[in-house]
């Protein structure tokens, strides 16, 4: 039996505990905040309540995995209900057509042909029915290889090609981008793709043409939600561990990884306390755990390799308690800016093209609102969760202040004056309106300047800059949505796999 110190009650340190003291380990999670969940979050208020992080569930089966290895079956202790539609996206007027309200099905890829024929014209459904086979291809190259196993560098990509048509097929020299410029001729149906990179916290302009497996696994698999909130998923990972002997200690902040003969033997508490342990996992940023938590002269190469990947995008919230119900509203929806707009949203966020980061001026809206009564007062209010893509919180040009005085409170009202102006405005039904901005995901998350990812997919070689799960000081490993695979539920899921069989049984 090993003892583990897992740094992080995020939804990766929930499930490498749960797998860990499953396989006879003495597991012990040490997290920073009062409560559990990391970015999955929710917000309690007059009767409102709002998921602050994800707000649905794909890949359903990475869940079921978990469950069953530490031995339940999911649905004896979560309800899951598909979303459908996935979500309805509102498409600016191109030449020929005025604006579009389009219901995107879920699940089917024959619904979604009808769809986007009717929605968009003739020969949409047949031009996303070719990318989706692409995707297919790249879904079944890539899935065992890179998602289920752990990567230590951009060797890695070579190993992993087994045959020369397998790398054709991930074609690491394109980008998203790209692809959708070679498969989708309107450019409404090119503006639904580049959506996906942003699932990912990067720009469609560089991010690989590999992230075409994110439409692909929602529409394949399904978009699936759990009444009472996503928050409930990571309360039923939590039981699992605590049945299976893992202690949690919240309020208790990680100061150090503690590094003796070369390798982790334990870790220091801000309070002083130190405690021993064989094996430590950090489900902390990644940078924070190099740039802070490690000894200086430590694991240098795993740092500068970090610090040379772009850091993910952030977001800009805004909670909003609603008098009144809205006729027809969709569990999920996306109002896109005009097309000529949409490339200035990434210029902005990333601080491309010349120009410094900067609060998008039309940015695109998404907008979270369940029809679940355990989430409002009663039948004639809502709790809507809205979020725009945001440069992260800190100096220019990669950032932005958001503490400046002002500016969150502007912001906010920008970002409904954009939503009205797109058939939305709720400004006369707001009883209250919390706004949560990239500081203030930073400071509840330890995140450097509120990244919701760790690092974007930006650039052909962002797979192999991502940190590994495995870090170069034997003992200290790596899980969460700042490590491989990435970020998201799904993605973060599968890393707690990788590291529970790096490390092993007791």
């Amino acid at each position: 039996m090993a003892r583990v110190a897992v740094v992080g009650a995020g939804m990766g340190g929930l499930a490498v505990a749960a797998r860990l003291g499953t396989l006879g380990h003495d597991v012990v999670i040490y997290e920073q905040a009062p409560t559990w969940g990391g970015k999955l979050a929710t917000f309690n208020r007059d009767g409102f309540t709002f998921d602050t992080g994800p707000s649905l569930l794909t890949l359903p089966a990475v869940y079921r995995d978990l469950f069953i290895k530490t031995g339940k079956p999911l649905e004896e202790s979560l309800e899951l209900v598909p979303v459908d539609p996935g979500a309805r996206y509102r498409f600016p007027a191109v030449e020929g057509h005025d604006v579009t309200w389009l219901d995107v099905p879920n699940a089917s890829r024959a619904r979604l042909h009808t769809a986007l024929d009717e929605g968009l014209g003739v020969g949409a459904g047949d031009d996303w029915d070719r990318f989706l086979d692409r995707a297919h291809a790249v879904w079944q190259v890539t899935r065992g290889p890179f998602l289920e196993s752990p990567l230590a560098g951009g060797r890695d990509l070579l190993r992993l090609a087994r045959r020369t048509d397998d790398i054709r097929t991930v074609a690491p020299w394109r980008t998203l981008r790209g692809v959708g410029r070679h498969y989708l001729r309107d450019p409404r149906l090119r503006m639904f793709l580049d959506r996906y990179a942003t699932y990912t916290g990067s720009d469609p302009r560089r991010a690989p043409a590999a992230l075409s497996v994110v439409p692909y696994v929602e529409q394949t698999f399904g978009a699936w939600y759990i009444p009472g909130g996503l928050r409930r998923l990571g309360e039923a990972v939590l039981d699992r561990a605590l049945l299976r002997g893992v202690r949690l200690r919240t309020g208790a902040a990680v100061a150090r990884v503690v590094v003796e003969g070369g390798r982790a033997t334990g870790v220091q508490l801000e309070d002083g306390e130190l405690v021993a342990a064989d094996v430590v996992v950090v489900n902390a940023d990644a940078s924070h755990l190099y740039d802070d938590l490690l000894p200086g002269n430590v694991a240098g190469r795993a740092r500068r390799r970090l610090h040379r990947a772009t850091p993910s995008l952030s977001g800009f919230v805004l909670l909003l308690a609603l008098r009144g119900r809205t006729p027809g509203l969709a569990h999920h929806t996306v109002l896109f800016p005009d097309v000529d707009r949409y490339d200035r949203e990434f210029d902005s966020v990333f601080g491309s093209r010349g120009g410094g980061a900067r609060p998008v001026e039309e940015p695109t809206v998404y907008i979270s609102a369940p029809d679940d009564p355990a989430l409002r007062p009663d039948d004639d209010h809502e709790s809507w969760f809205v979020l725009v893509n945001a440069p992260r919180h800190g100096a220019s040009p990669g950032g932005v202040d958001w503490d400046a005085d002002g500016l969150a409170s502007s912001y906010a009202d920008q970002v409904l004056a954009v939503m009205a102006s797109r058939g939305l405005d709720v400004r006369d039904r707001v009883l209250w309106r919390e706004v949560r901005t990239p500081a203030d995901l930073e400071r509840a998350t330890r995140s450097p300047g509120g990244a919701i990812y760790g690092t974007s997919s930006n650039g052909a070689q962002a797979a192999f800059l991502r940190p590994a799960n495995a870090s170069p000081v034997p003992g200290l490993f790596l899980v969460g949505g700042s490590a491989h695979p990435g970020g998201g539920l799904p993605l973060v899921g599968l890393s707690a796999a990788i590291v529970a069989t790096l490390i092993g049984p007791a």
